[in-house]
């Protein structure tokens, strides 16, 4: 015999509280693609050469990390630094054939997205971003769904004492 469902008032509210909204987990990951991209033009302003470089590889990868959340907000962190690891390193192999340098020469938004040469560097500080993203998010995954088991073991304990 099954145990007796839920009652949709309490999934409902269940599944909106454990992703902290969907709505609001997307306002967040808006605000933070929006903040990763002004930190990639900060370091470009503040510094030259390997650290605006490097720097703005990890934030590239960073950025493709929240990309992922403003479209899919419950996407579970190890997969969302997986996608935007796999992302940018395709971007990256993808200049080996030339196509990026070719974009690049004719339009501004193609060199930012697509970049123009291939340097091996690069790959490991996509994987810095990825880790960064992954690192942050989980901990705030995981603070959350601590309040909601907690909040929900105190919502089970007021209903049974009823």
């Amino acid at each position: 015999m099954e145990p007796p469902a839920p009652a949709a008032e309490e999934t409902h509210e269940h599944r909106r509280s454990e992703a902290g909204g969907t709505g609001r987990g997307r306002a967040v990951a808006v605000i933070a693609a929006l903040l990763t991209v002004a930190a990639g033009l900060g370091i470009r302003a503040v510094a030259d050469g390997p650290v605006a470089k490097y720097g703005g590889d990890a934030l590239y990868t960073l950025l493709l990390y929240t990309l992922v959340l403003v479209a899919a907000p419950r996407t579970r962190p190890a997969f969302a630094a997986s996608v935007a690891l796999a992302a940018s390193w395709a971007v990256e192999f993808f200049q080996l054939t030339g196509v990026p340098a070719d974009l690049a020469a004719r339009s501004v938004l193609a060199r930012l997205v697509l970049g123009t040469s291939f340097n091996p560097p690069d790959l490991f500080w996509y994987a810095v971003g990825a880790g960064a993203g992954w690192a942050v998010h989980t901990a705030v995954y995981t603070s959350v769904h601590r309040a909601v088991r907690a909040s929900g073991g105190r919502r089970a304990q007021r209903s049974s004492r009823r």
